[in-house]
């Protein structure tokens, strides 16, 4: 009697510490965890944080969210923007995109937008601040302070610069049409990131801009070069002796095209958008992990549901839509080193986006959001707009 006594004692005990706190309860949701799609779920939320995820559970929260008939994923991140204002932070939190990985900026911007890491209305922040370029390169051209070097004996205090003023993560501009880096600097920076425990991201065009950044040791391509296609044997042996992620970022050549079709103008020197969806695929079946950004604002792009068209654009190029919205959600947190989201399991951030549809079987629904939280508070929604 004693050990039933204590039993019912406890489990009353633990149902009156779940109602009595500030609990969120999803119920009955089709959950796409970050990894694989499960039905029939419950997702419980404290204090902004999923406490666990169970099969559907009949105890009540304080807020209760009957999930029959929708999706539930993490919140979505935009690999490569470049964002200068809260608002923009804002304009992509109104679209479920939470997390934004910015690839170039100024320093002091970049430290202010950071400390709204935790605010509710928007997008937490991360950051490379100044970029790795050559005096006069790309990326020098905008009307603010940038730092340059010349010399591959200037790329340890640089980065150590860059680690100083709070960067996340190391950017490295290779951009021949400008003055750019040699392949001597890019590689003392790619070793001095890793010195420092950063990854080092390179900004290319061209296929040979490409090839030589990751056989220096890069972490990742933030653009698909757009000049040529590897062969074959090419891409295999970089493969195999490289690891190394790629954001394609093809929205910019859809929207390119999309614009010269208007104005009846054709794009020189650059391959067609389906070629390149036929390089990232290739890339993809050879074990590469391809991440989503878009980079906002160059060509208009915006830095919330234009992530939904790259996305799309992945999907039409032949890779899986679970693979897509793994792309968007987990894979970039593990890849960035950024704990505890982009995923839908216990420990976890609560940052979650509800849709009326299910992307897995056409990721245009991924316009139809119904409801969106942030550390488990529900960012109000605008309309009309």
């Amino acid at each position: 009697m004693g050990k039933k006594y204590l039993l019912s004692v406890f489990f009353g005990c633990t149902a009156f510490l779940l109602f009595s706190q500030e609990t969120l309860r999803i119920n009955n949701v089709q959950l796409f965890n970050g990894e694989r799609l499960l039905t029939g779920m419950s997702v419980w939320v404290e204090d902004g944080i999923v406490v666990r995820v169970t099969k559907n559970e009949p105890m009540k929260a304080n807020i209760n969210v009957d999930g029959q008939g929708k999706f539930l994923m993490p919140a979505l991140t935009n690999c490569h923007v470049h964002a200068w204002s809260k608002q923009l932070l804002m304009e992509a939190a109104q679209a479920g995109v939470l997390n934004l990985l910015d690839m170039a900026g100024y320093e002091p911007i970049a430290a202010q937008l950071k400390t709204l890491h935790d605010s509710i209305p928007y997008a937490s922040y991360y950051a490379a601040g100044a970029p790795a370029t050559a005096p006069g390169g790309h990326g020098t051209q905008f009307g603010y302070p940038t730092p340059t070097l010349s010399r591959p004996e200037e790329a340890r205090k640089f980065v150590d610069d860059r680690v100083e003023a709070g960067a996340d993560y190391i950017k490295i501009i290779v951009e021949p049409w400008k003055n750019t880096l040699t392949p001597d600097t890019v590689k003392a920076l790619i070793d001095a990131a890793h010195a420092r425990n950063k990854l080092a991201v390179v900004h290319v065009s061209k296929l040979e801009d490409a090839k030589m950044a990751i056989q220096k040791g890069a972490d990742g391509l933030v653009h698909l070069y757009t000049d040529a296609l590897i062969d074959e044997a090419s891409l295999q042996q970089l493969v195999k002796e490289h690891s190394f992620f790629i954001i394609p970022t093809l929205v910019l050549t859809a929207v390119k095209e999309e614009k010269a079709k208007k104005e009846g103008t054709v794009l020189k020197n650059r391959k067609s958008l389906k070629e390149l969806q036929n390089e990232i695929k290739r890339y993809y079946d050879a074990g590469v992990p391809i991440l989503t950004g878009t980079d906002p604002p160059n060509s208009q792009i915006n830095y919330g549901t234009d992530l939904y068209k790259e996305m799309q654009l992945l999907v039409e190029a032949g890779i899986p839509s679970i693979e897509v919205l793994k792309a968007a959600t987990a894979m970039p947190m593990g890849i960035f080193g950024i704990k505890d989201k982009g995923s839908v399991q216990a420990g976890y951030q609560a940052d979650l986006v509800l849709i009326d549809g299910n992307p897995l079987e056409n990721m245009q629904d991924l316009h139809q959001i119904a409801r969106i939280w942030k550390l488990g508070h529900e960012l109000i929604m605008k309309t009309g707009e």
